[in-house]
């Protein structure tokens, strides 16, 4: 892997200056919103240019009504710059992710259409200003999986190592609430299109409450599930800590044949989750979620590579009966631009267990979130692959990263989740009270 040299020598120099608990001198925060932008990618565009330098996000296209859930595509009428299929893969190969080569070796006609680079991310004034102070007060402690003395911005915006850069993904902005209509579509090794799942969920970050940020919890979601007719009823919640070694993830579950709310302990980690057919995990879900217990993550440095991103038209736009093609998603609906990202490695802890003995991530600069996946079966072959097909909501400064496309390039199937073409549509929302963050509302919601 080719790793930029100016990069790697910034983050062993930075290494070196940084603190042994993990915040940085004051000085070197002071590189915030000057060297780099408020949340720490870099200003500056890449050499020749096919990375613009960043210039403070994109703006609400005039198209937007306020209220509908969807988003139009500011940049419809762009046109793919270059393509790469099988037969170029190997010219474009420093740009590629381990995942996307095996996908075009594995499929001919497996497509990567590259358009313009926007850098279209920007934040809210108070989460700049979070992350401002969070620079030189944040800790990541118990090894790496807790962390204090961060609310309301990304905690690490100069990571000294793997665990803060995976704190950044896990404690990225998105919004205050959100409220939207999950749909996981299963295609199989014949082509067969099958609903994994249809749910309408609620998504809460009580890390970004304005109001009454909480120094406990960072991710709440509660999900109620209409389809298929064999789960309508069914509701789940889960609820993440900051410090994974006083609570860990606390989850519930609400089945209509038992009436009652009982706890769910293994939907975490590398439980199958039933709403792909048990080709994902639940640590899956976002590309990575939960407690980083189990492995050692290591960080790289940054490289510049494709991934989905402004994918607007293939979210928001288009039918499921339309994007997902027999053995990949289509190609004429994606996007895919030229970013950097840093790169993570995650290998299993001795005497730890997963299906996955080591996981490579890619965290977008502009937005800390996990664009691309790889994972890695007990043998060290490449097992799965994932996506997160990116978009910004700018009435609110707030990427969206929910939907995912998720391969197993063994059993030849993939996954999509949350395409909003299909009728769906994505709201912010004022945060829920607490009370209906309890076991009990999830039990009388989910009745029928």
């Amino acid at each position: 892997m080719m790793l930029r040299r100016s990069i790697l020598t910034l983050g062993i120099s930075l290494t070196c200056m940084m603190p042994a608990f993990g915040a940085v001198s004051s000085e070197e925060a002071a590189r915030l919103g000057s060297t780099f932008t408020a949340i720490g990618a870099e200003k500056t565009g890449n050499a020749d240019g096919t990375i613009p330098a960043y210039t403070g996000g994109l703006k609400t296209p005039a198209t937007f009504k306020k209220g509908s859930g969807v988003r139009p595509d500011p940049f419809a009428d762009e046109k793919p710059l270059l393509s790469i299929n099988p037969k170029n893969a190997d010219k474009y190969s420093t740009k590629l992710t381990e995942g996307s080569k095996a996908l075009l070796k594995k499929y001919p006609t497996y497509r990567i259409d590259v358009y313009k680079t926007h850098r279209t991310v920007s934040f809210p004034h108070y989460v700049q200003d979070g992350t401002a102070k969070n620079a030189v007060t944040a800790k990541a402690i118990n090894g790496g999986i807790s962390i204090q003395n961060a609310t309301n911005g990304i905690p690490f915006p100069i990571p000294k190592d793997g665990n803060e850069a995976m704190w950044n993904h896990l404690l990225r902005y998105s919004g205050e609430a959100m409220k939207l209509k999950y749909k996981s579509w299963n295609i199989d090794a014949s082509g067969r299109r099958t609903l994994g799942v249809s749910a309408t969920v609620h998504q809460q970050y009580p890390y970004y409450d304005r109001k009454n940020p909480s120094v406990e919890n960072y991710y709440m979601i509660k999900a109620h599930f209409e389809d298929p007719p064999r789960r309508s009823g069914e509701a789940l919640m889960l609820i993440d800590p900051l410090d994974f070694t006083k609570k860990g993830r606390r989850a519930w579950q609400y089945l209509p044949g038992q009436r009652r709310v009982k706890l769910a302990p293994d939907l975490s980690f590398d439980t199958p989750n039933p709403a792909n057919a048990g080709a994902t995990t639940y640590d899956d879900v976002n590309i990575f979620n939960g407690s980083m217990e189990r492995y050692t993550f290591r960080l790289i440095g940054k490289k510049e590579i494709y991934v989905p991103y402004n994918a607007y038209k293939a979210v928001y736009e288009t039918k499921p009966e339309a994007l997902c093609l027999p053995r990949h998603v289509n190609p004429d609906y994606l996007r895919w631009e030229l970013h950097r990202v840093w790169v993570v490695e995650a290998s299993l802890k001795p005497g730890k267990r997963h299906i996955y003995s080591k996981r490579v991530f890619y965290l977008d600069e502009d937005s800390w979130a996990a664009v691309a996946s790889e994972q890695y079966d007990a043998r060290g072959q490449l097992f799965r692959t994932s996506f997160s097909l990116l978009t910004y909501s700018y009435d609110i400064q707030a990427p969206f990263t929910d939907p995912i496309t998720f391969y197993d390039l063994v059993a030849g199937t993939y996954t999509l989740s949350v395409n909003l073409g299909d009728k769906g549509s994505l709201h912010y929302i004022n945060p829920l009270s607490d009370k209906q963050w309890s076991p009990d509302s999830l039990a009388g919601s989910g009745i029928r």
